[in-house]
């Protein structure tokens, strides 16, 4: 790891604390919204028999520390190998705190990286755009992301990716998320000048992503079937006119009723649109 820099005042563009807390409300974001097809909610458990708001809500207090903590890692221009055990850390504080359920681990991944290469933007004086965030994650570390994308994989999500043929996390992340620079930013960019409200600007960029992304989850639960399954309703709801279409809400909650008989939950999506509110809270779009 490098030496830490002090910045100058004039660039304090945004604080590692700062970085951190924007990362912790957004996943708040996403656990407040609803309907959400087969996702954890405040007022439902989804697909999931093993967790609710509850869970969640201890987790996020279990990982309020590892935003910040891992924004300045990348500030003071840490390796991959120092933003990995500072994730694998955090990962194993959230499974003490949910009693081994995994509520956050693509967060922990997906969310950690972005927060790292916002810090590093910041030292660097720049503001956090997307792009930017994208291009400094690449520079960075792109090279080892290539590389963990190579490794077999051990958890679920990845084991399915690769035998059916997917682009999993690890691979989503050696590209610089293309789900959430590409897809979700846009998406959520648009609704807002629209003026949906952030309700549902953000339902909108759920189904943006659930209809475009390989979402191991969805792979995990109802194998690749169940995978286009989900990306054809979500496409059927955008092409209805999406979350502002009229009974937006209702034709949310159908698919997700459908979801739920089928235990189809589309987590990976779910951490896109978080790392989405995540970007917009930090001043980036």
């Amino acid at each position: 790891m490098q030496a830490h820099r002090p910045r100058p005042a004039a660039q304090c563009i945004a604080t590692p604390q700062a970085i951190g807390r924007a990362a912790t409300l957004a996943l708040y974001d996403e656990l407040a919204l609803s309907p959400k097809p087969g996702l954890v909610t405040l007022e439902d458990a989804g697909s999931h028999a093993d967790m609710d708001a509850s869970t969640f809500v201890r987790s996020l207090f279990a990982l309020r520390s590892y935003f910040p903590r891992i924004a300045a890692l990348g500030e003071g221009g840490a390796d991959f190998a120092a933003l990995e055990r500072c994730g694998m850390a955090a990962e194993a504080r959230m499974l003490a705190a949910t009693g081994g359920i995994n509520t956050h681990r693509g967060a922990v991944f997906q969310l950690g990286l972005l927060c790292a290469a916002a810090g590093a933007l910041a030292q660097a004086g720049q503001p956090l755009q997307p792009q930017a965030v994208r291009g400094m994650l690449r520079a960075r570390w792109g090279a080892a992301l290539a590389a963990r994308a190579q490794r077999a994989p051990m958890l679920p999500g990845g084991l399915v990716a690769r035998r059916l043929g997917l682009r999993g996390a690890s691979h989503e992340a050696a590209l610089g998320f293309p789900a959430l620079f590409e897809t979700a930013v846009p998406a959520l960019a648009s609704a807002r000048a629209r003026g949906l409200a952030p309700r549902l600007a953000r339902l909108d960029t759920l189904f943006h992503v659930i209809a475009v992304l390989d979402d191991s989850n969805l792979a995990l639960r109802g194998g690749l079937q169940g995978l286009r399954d989900a990306q054809a309703a979500a496409r059927g709801f955008l092409a209805a006119g999406g979350a502002a279409q009229p009974g937006a809400l209702q034709a949310a909650a159908a698919i997700g009723r459908d979801f739920v008989a089928r235990r189809l939950s589309p987590g990976g999506a779910a951490d896109t649109v978080a790392a989405a509110c995540w970007l917009q809270r930090v001043g980036a779009f």
